[in-house]
């Protein structure tokens, strides 16, 4: 029987960082030596089938070696199929993920599917990027307007709390639920003190863990054309000038990985100068 870890990088809504998030943990995994599988059920943007697309071609185009995932492609037509149908194609590719790989890493699309459902309930651990904002915790719960006092779940959140209960019914295991503070500014926000306050309390109703995400920083845009991320640079693989705001993104990276309980990235400092 299949031992893979399966991620699932989910929220409801667009503009949280969720492919990113999705790339930076694929790649990490990969350089700390896993088998590492991807599914994209973003099935009309395909951001992270299109970055691992773009990774093979440079790659390819100057000679360099780093690795790659085990890629399984649903094609963009199946967004327009039957719930049934895209679920039992899912399922067919999840299968198979599961039997090549110690990893399976799933990016599911900004809104209410039922793939993306499906994905949710065959999780190990779902990560939720969100960034700093109230516009981004109406995705996690619903606040009073008058008051800011938490009011109830979102819908998002009662959809992992349903997939929780029933993996926990089902085979007696539990899913872990990190939601990751993504993208902070550099500045302290005005708002950023009564918004953790807000993130906390719905920790502790609907059981997340909260851990760091990766800053708005120009490198992880940079880099994303060539399918190349702060992992992959080395002296060998350098398509962009290197600076120490670099090792500060990849110090960052780590623990974005530590606060999922994960292990990646390999011994060596690949930053280091040649």
């Amino acid at each position: 029987m299949s031992q893979a870890k399966v991620i699932v990088v989910g929220n409801e809504k667009g503009g949280a960082g969720k492919s990113t998030i999705a790339i930076h943990v694929a790649t990490a995994l990969l350089h700390g030596g896993a088998r590492v599988a991807t599914l994209d059920l973003d099935l009309r943007q395909q951001s992270m089938a299109h970055f691992f697309a773009h990774r093979r071609a440079w790659l390819d185009a100057n000679g360099a070696v780093a690795p790659v995932p085990i890629e399984f492609l649903l094609g963009a037509e199946l967004a327009k199929a039957p719930d049934a149908e895209a679920v039992a194609h899912f399922e067919d590719a999840f299968d198979r993920a599961c039997d090549q790989a110690d990893f399976v890493l799933i990016d599911t699309p900004g809104s209410d599917t039922a793939v993306g459902r499906a994905a949710h309930g065959a999780a190990d651990l779902v990560v939720t990027p969100m960034n700093d904002s109230f516009v981004d915790f109406d995705m996690l719960g619903v606040v009073d307007p008058v008051s800011l006092d938490l009011k109830r779940p979102s819908l998002y959140s009662e959809t992992v709390w349903n997939s929780r209960k029933a993996r926990a019914v089902a085979s007696g295991k539990s899913i872990d639920w990190v939601v990751l503070r993504n993208r902070l500014a550099p500045t302290e926000a005005r708002n950023r003190k009564r918004l953790d306050e807000r993130v906390q309390a719905l920790s502790r109703r609907v059981g997340f863990r909260v851990g760091p995400g990766l800053r708005d920083r120009v490198i992880y845009r940079e880099l994303f054309p060539f399918g190349l991320t702060i992992a992959d640079l080395s002296p060998a693989i350098r398509p962009v000038a290197m600076s120490l705001q670099h090792v500060a993104a990849r110090q960052e990276l780590r623990a974005l990985m530590g606060s999922l309980g994960i292990s990646g990235l390999d011994g060596e400092e690949r930053l280091a100068a040649q």
